[in-house]
């Protein structure tokens, strides 16, 4: 099976593919931009260095040798590669605020799907019937606990992103809860390149992660695979990853999925 990966939001296809070769065999590859790359999340695939004009062109030439075309996030390209492709399998991935609340402003674009995936189950929220929740994956090769790494007890990590009003005030109170002493990364001044996030997360007892999503972050199921604990949006507290999260099983899964709604 051959299977493009378009795009790469939060490095989700890069896991994709890479388990798809890796487990099935398949031949698999990514594009992305390296314009919305800054963290190095294309670990499996590549970024390219273009305009976005350009990219589309690329992209979709590059379908053609293909036989499956997985689109995340970049909706706007289905209709495109149905009309160059129009016998292709084409699976359209959403995973946040490319569509949280933007499901009838956006189907003209996932409608022209032919499999319809979201990351998270908080996105089903408003969401067609054929929509369904596909866990995120985690690299457990890359994401794992790192034994020479000292981790401090009674610590928490806090990244903060800005969105959705969510304040320090908030976390701040989190920590004075639990008692931790928190360490907070501000994105927006400080980039953390995605190969060292697991020498990060290892370094801290807990981490805790977003309020205003009711649903587990990426980075909180890296934090898991780490053996971080994480603080959920209603102060439980995890300590393992789930085993839906884990790469071999979603890759099982999207295989499952893929036999029974694709014409493989």
């Amino acid at each position: 099976m051959r299977v493009l990966h378009i795009w790469n939001t939060a490095g989700v296809a890069s896991i994709l593919a890479k388990y798809q070769a890796k487990l099935l065999g398949w031949n698999t590859w990514v594009i992305t931009r390296k314009a919305f790359d800054r963290l190095g999340l294309t670990t499996y695939g590549e970024a390219w260095d273009t305009s976005a004009r350009k990219f589309y062109i690329k992209a979709l030439l590059k379908a053609s040798r293909y036989d499956i075309i997985h689109v995340h996030a970049l909706d706007k390209i289905v209709p495109l590669l149905k009309l160059l492709y129009p016998r292709k399998s084409i699976i359209l991935h959403y995973h946040g605020t490319d569509i949280r609340k933007r499901w009838n402003e956006r189907k003209k674009y996932w409608k022209k799907a032919d499999l319809l995936l979201v990351s998270t189950p908080d996105l089903l929220e408003g969401a067609p019937d054929i929509a369904i929740w596909l866990p995120n994956p985690i690299d457990t090769e890359l994401f794992k606990p790192i034994p020479h790494i000292k981790r401090k007890p009674k610590t928490a990590l806090y990244i903060y992103k800005g969105f959705h009003g969510e304040t320090i005030n908030e976390i701040k109170a989190v920590a004075q809860k639990f008692d931790l002493k928190l360490t907070i990364i501000y994105r927006d001044k400080k980039h953390v390149p995605h190969i060292d996030m697991p020498k990060l997360l290892n370094r801290f007892e807990y981490f805790i992660d977003r309020r205003y999503i009711h649903s587990l972050s990426k980075t909180a199921l890296e934090a898991l695979a780490c053996r971080t604990k994480v603080i959920t949006w209603d102060d439980r507290i995890l300590t393992k990853l789930p085993e839906e999260h884990k790469p071999e099983n979603v890759v099982n899964l999207l295989f499952k999925l893929m036999k029974e709604y694709l014409p493989l």
